[in-house]
């Protein structure tokens, strides 16, 4: 009986298989594999013919707007004001008095020195003319000389104090928000006001420092800045000597004509540094260059076949990239469907710019 059952059993079976086999037969049964239907197939692609041309050769970065020259305004000397001879926001003109401290103390001191000094060089004179009749020692005379020399020492050092009860202004420039007002006490670290010279503008910014040995003196800089309209120019005229360790970058500094006052200090500016032109450039579309981890590539339709090569580029715009090496002009690489690209793969294009 129970061989019976396993015989039936193993009918069932073989009856199923059958059917499977005549009612679903496999993808792969009766014809070649899929790989092997798509070969010989082409890849349709796109292309782009590489050709020589001349690419401006600039630098994006951002920037600060500096002033040209810019003081903050601190007595030398602790005190009282006495005169503010300044408006906020107004220009003023290098060595106009901007500030004086009161000086009535000094003042007192040196007019009595100046008493003292005329009466020893009255002595002095005397002296010298006994002197020719030796009526006098000559070491009385060197002692009489030596205190008009020594009250000469005393009103120097009062006059030099005096000077720094008084601030004026260092260069043409234009003076800030004042912090104090006239009979204020201020002391040494108290901040009259700022005063800034804005014409011209400095700009500092900073470069990567792969192009260290490309910017120089008297290079091109446009730069805008948010708000105005209009794009301003300048040229660079100070290089740091130095790579920056933390940002591996190479801080530039440009000058920038600001007639008009409207470049104000502070501001953020996008920069364009213009380092030349670059003749006989070979620029292809970004998306024909492909990253790997030896490098970069792109594919070169020759013989109507995929050729996949290495390539080194340089420089970058917002749509193509400079190969600076493992293309020549005329050579046609594929910009579209690379990835259904083999090495050696027959390629059919469909639209070559």
């Amino acid at each position: 009986m129970k061989i019976k059952t396993i015989i039936l059993i193993v009918l069932v079976i073989g009856v199923l298989l059958a059917l499977k086999y005549f009612l679903f037969p496999s993808k792969n049964t009766g014809g070649p594999p899929a790989a092997q239907q798509s070969k010989g197939m082409p890849g349709v692609v796109t292309a782009f013919v590489v050709k020589a041309e001349t690419l401006e050769n600039s630098v994006y970065a951002s920037g600060t707007v500096m002033a040209n020259e810019e003081v903050e305004l601190k007595p030398e000397l602790a005190g009282k004001i006495v005169q503010l001879n300044l408006k906020e926001g107004s220009p003023v003109t290098k060595g106009q008095l901007l500030v004086k401290i009161n000086d009535a103390e000094f003042q007192a001191q040196l007019k009595k020195l100046q008493l003292e000094n005329s009466l020893a060089e009255t002595q002095l004179k005397r002296e010298q003319e006994l002197l020719k009749i030796s009526g006098i020692s000559q070491q009385d005379v060197d002692i009489s000389q030596n205190k008009v020399s020594s009250i000469k020492a005393d009103i120097e050092y009062l006059q030099s104090q005096i000077a720094k009860t008084e601030i004026r202004a260092p260069f043409d420039g234009w003076v800030g928000l004042k912090n104090v007002s006239e009979g204020a006490y201020v002391t040494s670290a108290t901040i009259i006001a700022n005063i800034q010279q804005i014409n011209p503008v400095k700009l500092d910014f900073s470069v990567s420092e792969r192009y260290s040995d490309q910017v120089k003196k008297g290079d091109k800089v446009i730069f805008s800045i948010e708000g105005l309209k209009k794009s301003f120019t300048g040229e660079v005229f100070a290089v740091e000597p130095k790579i920056d360790m933390a940002t591996r970058t190479l801080k530039v500094r440009a000058i920038c004509p600001n007639s008009q006052g409207i470049v104000y200090p502070g501001a953020f500016a996008r920069v364009q540094l213009t380092l030349g032109d670059i003749d006989n450039a070979m620029m292809v579309p970004t998306e024909a260059v492909i990253p790997d981890l030896k490098g970069k590539k792109v594919i070169r339709v020759k013989d109507g076949k995929a050729d996949f090569i290495r390539v080194e580029t340089g420089l970058r715009t917002d749509v193509a990239v400079q190969v600076t090496s493992g293309l020549n002009p005329g050579d046609t690489i594929v910009t579209t469907g690379i990835m259904s690209l083999k090495p050696g793969a027959a390629v059919k294009i469909t639209d070559l710019k």
